[in-house]
Formats: structure tokens, sequence, C-alpha cells
């Protein structure tokens, strides 16, 4: 009995080697790590004060073309929403029992903006639309919003400065990990 237990210790010991040795190259044995180049390409994010905003420019008249052709079939002829969400007024209702959370009560940061349609718009066929197209769909939204003119064309240096509404009515985080 003592020469089964021994040798069943023994297996145990060896299949939990090979297993660990296993698992130092791959936890499954799939896949492979991202190359720089595919990570780039992945590395799309803006920053709430425009960092990483691609070079480009839009113009409000452009961008009104390219919502009546992308965005207008959720959002409305004028951003008043449909299948998808509203985009414009609620201006001073966020304090309120019904808050009108659009681009123009809600949002903090124009070019927070800018990164959620290149990422996800139209719903349809994101990252579709090219740089000039995004600024100019925002610029659009921006002015149906009544934050930028009618004649307004932006740009990475542009968006950055539109101040939203409520940009100073958010709480920060106070956690040591997060960057303000």
């Amino acid at each position: 009995m003592r020469w089964r237990e021994t040798c069943g210790i023994a297996v145990v010991i060896v299949l939990c080697a090979f297993a660990s040795g296993a698992q130092a190259q791959s936890l499954y044995g799939v896949g492979r790590p991202a190359t720089a180049a595919e990570i780039a390409g992945w590395n799309i994010d803006i920053g709430r004060d425009g960092s990483n905003l691609p070079k480009g420019s839009g113009s409000v008249s452009h961008g009104r073309e390219v919502f009546a052709l992308q965005c207008a079939s959720c959002h409305g002829d004028k951003g008043e929403g449909g299948l998808g969400d509203r985009l414009v007024g609620g201006q001073g209702t966020i304090a309120t029992p019904k808050p009108i959370r659009t681009v123009g009560s809600y949002w903090p940061y124009a070019p927070t903006l800018f990164d959620y349609i290149r990422r996800a718009m139209p719903q349809n066929a994101p990252q579709s639309l090219s740089d000039e197209e995004v600024y100019a769909v925002s610029a659009y939204i921006l002015n149906l919003n009544g934050l930028v003119g009618a004649d307004a064309t932006l740009d990475a240096k542009s968006l950055a400065a539109v101040k939203m509404p409520n940009r100073d009515r958010f709480v920060g985080d106070t956690r040591p990990d997060v960057k303000q």
C-alpha cells in the first residue's frame, strides 16, 4: 500500500511541475502580446483638456451636412432625440427634480464629445467618420446648444477652449490613486 501512495504522490508532483511550467509560458496557451503598432492603433483616447486631439478642423455648416446624413435618423434633425439620446437643450435643469442630460447641459468637457463621436458614432458604423467630420459634427452639436457660433470652425485648440456650462458642477474624485 505504501508503494502505491508513494508512486501516486510522485505522479502528482510531476504533473504539478509540468502544469506550472506550462503556465509560465501562457495561462491558456493561446494568443500573443500586442505589438507597439497594434497598441498605437487603439490608443485614440482624448483627454478632457484636449490632449491627443488630432490635426484637422470642421465647421458648423459642414457638421450640419454630416449630421443630416449620419446622425439625424437616430438623434433627430436638430438633436432633439428619437431612437438615440437627446443632444440639445436642458440647460438649467441639472439641479431640478427632472434633469435633462444633454451635451449642452451635462457634459463637462467639449473634447470628450469629439472622443465619444469618433469612437462610437454612428452606431451602425463606429469609427467610420474622418477626424474632419468628427470636428464638424462636434461643432454643429455645440452650436445647437448655443456654445459656439454658427460661423465657428473647430480644431484641437478651439475645441479644447470651449467652456461647457456644467464644467464646474462636477465633484472631483478624492481617492489618492485617481488623477484629477
